[in-house]
């Protein structure tokens, strides 16, 4: 066996592969059981009776209306997604990896019926209600932050408070173009979602990763995460995010033309917005200067990094001031529900939600990524580091205790770029037990998002 780079794999790189996914099973295994056998309260949901930690989720055995093309297009994907992903022109693997994600979310979501799409934008804590009632932009900048803390009057709705006003304000724009309705949003959020995958293999091609885009590209369209991606609006934050990392890889590839010029604001002006709709996608930042250094040129950093500050000022002219606004967040959240979820629990807690989200074969493949080291594909080695120490920054910062399963999407394709060192037995077997999990998760558990 060989690596992707062409170098030997050592007896103990054989095994690694094995060890990560069983880390991986273990782990989760353990954030499932520890608190049903310990009687250990870590309030996954306020209501605790019939939960699943450490996912926010409660137990409901179902089928519906998107079970049967759900296991039919698992089945294809396991059939053939690795020899097509593999033999495809490039243009028709990244418009079939849109159409088979697209589906792929929709069946998932279907199972519930058109409420599967509909269903989590219409709750009273998301963004929808409070964008049909607004209809001053400028006022709601200025108020923005007064109206954070759950103690101020008229305080905002619990993902508005907790999240910048660039979220609501897409919610904003749709309503204004005719498209506000629960279901028309929804449906708005999973096809801008669903671009994600075809963001990433444009990323990794312009970086001369090809061959690492389509050994990934199965495992970035077909798998666990589309649970929660279709039907929050972090899946749209990760296509929002993915763009603007496939738009500064584009821009440092191409440097000395006028796209170059063009693709770099393009990029700051997506990270910027990313980071004025989660208070936790400044860590974008690790990626995109992963995405630099494997393409080894910087220069396109002065201009993205102008433009991303260039919208965060434009926002605080009118009022909302980002450096001011997350600390009176942060003591909102530590006000309620997060000082109930122990410490000791959710810092491993929540990287045994991510897991399965991601699915457990990003263990082995990060298993790989650790026993190949330098002689690992360097692109990869770069994007994968740059996407797991975003990921340790946001466990430890103690800001993102539970639900990481959603908040965390926009991290989670390009952690599972690792899959594409994994050898090509471990990888037809292991997207098998991607899309099983993702399965037996949309139909045994009732998740909030």
């Amino acid at each position: 066996m060989t690596t992707t780079s062409g170098t030997p794999a050592t007896r103990t790189g054989k095994r690694a592969p094995l060890v990560g996914l069983v880390a991986a099973v273990v782990l989760m295994a353990l954030a499932a059981s520890v608190p049903w056998l310990w009687g250990w309260n870590v309030h996954a949901k306020s209501d605790q009776d019939g939960t699943f930690p450490p996912l926010s989720a409660t137990f409901d055995l179902r089928v519906g209306v998107g079970t049967l093309p759900a296991v039919l297009i698992a089945l294809a994907g396991w059939r053939w997604a690795i020899d097509q992903a593999a033999s495809l022109p490039w243009r028709q693997l990244l418009l079939g990896s849109y159409v088979v994600g697209l589906a792929w979310l929709l069946a998932l979501a279907y199972v519930d019926g058109p409420e599967g799409i509909s269903r989590v934008l219409s709750s009273h804590n998301e963004y929808l209600q409070t964008a049909r009632v607004t209809d001053d932009v400028p006022a709601l900048l200025q108020e923005y932050v007064s109206r954070i803390p759950v103690t101020a009057d008229d305080n905002w709705v619990t993902h508005v408070a907790g999240h910048p006003p660039g979220a609501l304000l897409f919610f904003v724009f749709l309503v204004r173009i005719g498209l506000g309705g629960d279901y028309a949003a929804g449906l708005v959020v999973t096809l801008l979602a669903a671009t994600t995958s075809v963001a990433v293999l444009v990323a990794l091609r312009a970086l001369g990763a090809e061959k690492v885009a389509r050994r990934a590209a199965p495992f970035l369209v077909l798998g666990p995460a589309a649970v929660w991606t279709a039907v929050s609006a972090d899946g749209m934050f990760a296509a929002v995010a993915a763009w603007g990392l496939a738009a500064l890889a584009l821009a440092a590839t191409r440097w000395g033309t006028r796209q170059a010029l063009a693709w770099s604001a393009l990029a700051g002006l997506l990270l910027g917005c990313c980071v004025l709709m989660s208070y936790g996608l400044p860590l974008l930042g690790l990626p995109a200067l992963a995405v630099l250094a494997a393409a080894r040129r910087w220069r396109p950093l002065p201009i993205a990094a102008v433009v991303a500050l260039g919208v965060v000022l434009v926002f605080a002219a009118y009022g909302f001031r980002l450096w001011e606004a997350y600390p009176v967040l942060h003591d909102r959240y530590w006000y309620g529900i997060a000082h109930e979820r122990p410490n000791a629990y959710w810092v491993w807690g929540d990287l045994a939600a991510l897991l399965f989200c991601a699915g457990p074969l990003l263990g082995a493949g990060l298993g790989q990524l650790a026993s190949l080291r330098r002689h690992a594909d360097r692109t990869v080695l770069l994007l994968v580091g740059g996407a797991a120490l975003s990921i340790v920054l946001a466990d430890v910062s103690l800001m993102s205790k539970a639900e990481v399963e959603r908040i965390w999407l926009p991290f989670v394709p390009w952690l599972l770029v690792s899959v594409a060192l994994l050898p090509e037995r471990w990888r037809r077997h292991g997207l098998a037990v991607q899309v099983v999990l993702a399965l037996v998760l949309q139909h045994l558990l009732d998740t909030t998002w």
